[in-house]
């Protein structure tokens, strides 16, 4: 399955008919880089290698940039049950968890990060 935000909400774009993203806005992990420059949140993956094989890799980015314009500081708790439908079969949880903290203190533009 293929994440893709939908208005900004994720959903699995081969769960989607055509017709029903008529007008909407689709984001992709394609158009989430503006002019050849990573967005901060791949650009948190990244260092944190919260990755792997990299299948699952789109679908927490773009969940993440979700969750963080609902809530530019969430906690542990909420990452964890906001990216739960989210799997990874190579077991990365606690650095895509670390990423996507430090994503959240880059984009409200805090100094501290968490490496």
């Amino acid at each position: 399955m293929r994440t893709v935000l939908l208005d900004g909400k994720p959903v699995s774009s081969c769960l989607v008919l055509a017709a029903l993203a008529e007008g909407k806005e689709i984001l992709t992990i394609e158009g989430l880089a503006t002019d050849g420059k990573l967005h901060p949140i791949q650009e948190a993956f990244i260092e944190h290698n919260a990755f792997q094989c990299s299948y699952c890799t789109p679908g927490f980015i773009l969940t993440t940039k979700s969750l963080l314009e609902e809530n530019p500081s969430p906690t542990v708790e909420q990452i964890r049950g906001y990216l739960a439908g989210n799997l990874c079969r190579c077991g990365s949880y606690v650095k895509i968890q670390d990423a996507v903290m430090d994503a959240a203190a880059r984009l409200r533009g805090a100094a501290h990060r968490l490496f």
